[in-house]
């Protein structure tokens, strides 16, 4: 019989885990968008200046959505994680995270807490990139159980 795997040896810190594809993605439709509506507000010669500067307005207003939709990451440094998640940002120390979860069909990571809550952390998510997601969430794992509460003290 074959010997199972080892575990992933930890990242080194800092590290920041972010689903990079999507957020190239989002960013780019999003500057795209927000130039193919001004060249419309722009090349429409019937518009008032009023009119053009709402499809502008319009256009900032779904580049940002896409913008704030780009933003989950991540970050593990020596003291603990950062989850950045769209409107949130919440930091961690090492102990309080118990483990950490990607379950087929999650939709991204999920970090079990001493305090007996359950942390969404979006800056990990299998959508366009599933092997990334679960390489990183693999590595997180790896962090938390070498700088968690059952790790001795550095």
């Amino acid at each position: 019989m074959a010997e199972p795997a080892a575990p992933p040896a930890p990242p080194a810190l800092p590290v920041t885990f972010r689903p990079t594809r999507t957020r190239a993605v989002l960013l780019g439709v999003g500057l795209a968008m927000f130039l193919t509506i001004t060249a419309i507000a722009v090349m429409l010669e019937r518009l008032a200046p009023g009119e053009r500067i709402s499809f502008v307005f319009t256009a900032v207003l779904l580049s940002s959505v896409l913008v704030l939709l780009s933003r989950p990451k991540v970050v593990a440094d020596e003291a603990g994680v950062t989850v950045v998640n769209l409107t949130t940002t919440r930091r961690l120390e090492w102990a309080q995270i118990l483990r950490v979860n990607l379950r087929p069909g999650d939709p991204w990571v999920f970090l079990d807490l001493s305090d007996g809550t359950s942390l969404p952390a979006l800056g990990i998510q299998p959508g366009v990139a599933k092997q990334q997601a679960i390489r990183d969430a693999r590595a997180l794992r790896a962090l938390v159980e070498t700088r968690g509460l059952g790790a001795n003290d550095h």
